[in-house]
């Protein structure tokens, strides 16, 4: 829960009555690797704090699973659009290790939202921060070398490679596995 703390804490002072409220809130829950915390289609009811392990995002497309954001420690997680819009999710949420996670409902969100303007202050700078990325992922991917693209997710995950398979790596970059190994190689 003290990690959960600290990073809401990054984004706002955090009163002990809000701190108490937090921990009786947020609810820890437990997936093991290969779990699929969100199916495709269902609506994202929660969103997750991650204590410990990896997720990630994921679509098909042409009968081809593509990873669309990996997830690592002291992060949240949901299918965004599913989450705020509260409708039918077009990608499904994995764990890629055992993970502990903590978790608030979509309602709980909201009352805290309400009841706490320090809470909205987060709540409105996680949003943006989440925009800022989808944003600037979706309007430059097209753009960038397989090299560039592989440069941005280390940017964000560095050594990710190491937790997650290659084949995910490569699915989210939108290259091979052979293309992966050379730039890998090239580091």
């Amino acid at each position: 829960m003290q990690n959960l703390l600290n990073t809401i804490s990054e984004k706002i002072t955090l009163s002990l009555s809000i701190k108490n409220v937090i921990q009786d809130t947020f609810q820890k829950v437990f997936f093991k690797k290969g779990d699929v915390v969100l199916e495709e289609g269902n609506t994202a009811r929660y969103l997750y704090f991650i204590n410990k392990g990896v997720l990630h995002n994921y679509y098909y497309h042409d009968g081809k699973q593509i990873s669309s954001w990996f997830y690592t420690e002291n992060h949240f997680i949901t299918a965004w659009y599913s989450f705020y819009a509260q409708q039918p999710s077009f990608e499904a949420i994995e764990c890629l290790e055992d993970c502990e996670l903590y978790r608030i409902s979509y309602t709980d969100y909201q009352k805290l939202i309400l009841e706490f303007p320090e809470f909205n202050t987060f709540a409105r700078l996680l949003s943006e921060e989440m925009l800022m990325i989808i944003d600037q992922i979706s309007k430059n991917w097209s753009f960038l070398t397989a090299k560039q693209k592989y440069e941005v997710l280390q940017s964000y995950f560095p050594q990710i490679e190491l937790r997650v398979k290659l084949g995910l790596i490569a699915s989210f970059l939108g290259i091979s596995q052979e293309t992966l190994s050379r730039l890998r190689a090239q580091k």
